[in-house]
């Protein structure tokens, strides 16, 4: 998963993927690095991913890289982002929709 996000990132330049894929993967990618780590409940986590993901856009909004005067830094522009976009909102929470779908049927599946 780190693997599509990083050629979306550095190879991909279209109107869907680029902007809205990696938006959507990189909630996903987050969740499942926690959990590998760390046994944690699902919803408390995907929470978790989820705020981080809302706090790192409402950021852009707000111009946090150039406050913490990180704006010619690559790294920190790659990490935070630089533009603020509602549909990025919309992608982590389909992001994390699809991680408690997919956790949900998990679940059910190991009951039987």
């Amino acid at each position: 998963m780190f693997t599509a996000e990083f050629i979306i990132g550095a190879d991909v330049h279209d109107a869907i993927i680029r902007p809205y894929g990696g938006d959507f993967l990189v909630v996903i990618l987050l969740y499942c690095f926690i959990k590998s780590f760390i046994n944690t409940p699902v919803l408390k986590t995907a929470g978790a991913v989820l705020l981080v993901a809302y706090l790192v856009e409402v950021s852009q909004y707000f111009n946090l890289l150039n406050v913490l005067v990180l704006a010619n830094s690559t790294l920190a522009r790659v990490l935070l982002g630089t533009c603020f976009s509602f549909t990025d909102l919309l992608a982590y929470t389909l992001g994390i929709i699809l991680v408690l779908f997919v956790e949900n049927v998990r679940y059910s599946v190991k009951s039987f």
